[in-house]
């Protein structure tokens, strides 16, 4: 929703916003404005990292969910952390079942030893992701980032996928990436340009190679939207409204969900020089 206001600028000022429109993705000054106050109030961002639902689904070896295992002296959470802190999300809210949240509090606490204030919700119960997002109804107010809760996202750019966000006018941005394995990772995508028109959750055939990496910019409005899935409800409503897009990344990101994924990981960690 957006409000009429009518400010009193001094001239300086104006000529700095006037010299950022592009006429391609910031077209006037109220685009222009609306875009650096958005960059300004980033600079101490909101970030979710989504670990709901059953969280059976969660566990990947001996009993130990994902997010707390431990990969040669750290865990996925921390990795995660850590990353967010590098890019200025300093408010991070993590979304789970009790047990889990449990977990990671016993190795995160209230993240005060990462530099970031860790909010936790706890989901009681809830049928599908957006389910779980919409926990935060109320306590989000501008842009923030998704991240879920079983991806190494290291080599990701969030800063990329962030200010492409802000110059668009989309209530969600995924960052999606291209694989001939696309069909395996869930939701695919349908782009022109970098709008996406479709939606699809574990299609039966493969009709794309771009896919749904499980990391997305939002805005608040999208709490507002019924359904139980982002995947299977939310995300294809607003392809529809052409209100979704997609930034291609590049960069091999890295899902945690098998036991053969560790050895994969840990030799990447290894590459990065992170562990």
């Amino acid at each position: 929703m957006k409000t009429k206001i009518s400010i009193t600028v001094n001239s300086k000022i104006i000529k700095e916003v006037d010299s950022i429109i592009d006429n391609l993705f910031i077209r006037n000054r109220s685009q222009a404005i609306e875009y650096l106050l958005k960059r300004s109030f980033g600079e101490s961002k909101i970030a979710v990292i989504l670990a709901g639902g059953d969280i059976k689904k969660l566990i990947i070896n001996n009993n130990i969910y994902r997010p707390v295992y431990n990969l040669l002296g750290i865990t996925p959470i921390e990795l995660t952390i850590n990353k967010l802190k590098k890019n200025n999300y300093k408010i991070i809210y993590i979304i789970g079942r009790k047990p889990l949240l449990t977990e990671v509090f016993k190795i995160v606490g209230n993240g005060s030893e990462f530099g970031v204030k860790l909010e936790y919700i706890e989901e009681k119960e809830g049928k599908g992701s957006a389910d779980s997002l919409r926990l935060l109804k109320g306590k989000i107010k501008n842009s923030f980032l998704t991240v879920f809760c079983d991806i190494i996202i290291e080599n990701i750019d969030l800063k990329g996928l962030w200010d492409d966000h802000i110059k668009r006018k989309a209530t969600t941005t995924l960052l999606v990436a291209s694989s001939p394995k696309a069909y395996r990772s869930g939701g695919i995508v349908f782009m022109e340009g970098n709008k996406i028109n479709q939606f699809k959750e574990k299609p039966k055939k493969v009709e794309s190679f771009i896919f749904f990496t499980g990391i997305f910019v939002s805005e608040p409005e999208l709490l507002e939207y019924n359904g139980e899935s982002l995947q299977y409800h939310v995300f294809p409503k607003l392809a529809s409204k052409g209100l979704l897009y997609g930034y291609l990344s590049g960069k091999e990101h890295l899902h945690f969900h098998t036991k053969k994924d560790i050895n994969k990981i840990e030799k990447q960690l290894k590459e990065m020089k992170i562990i």
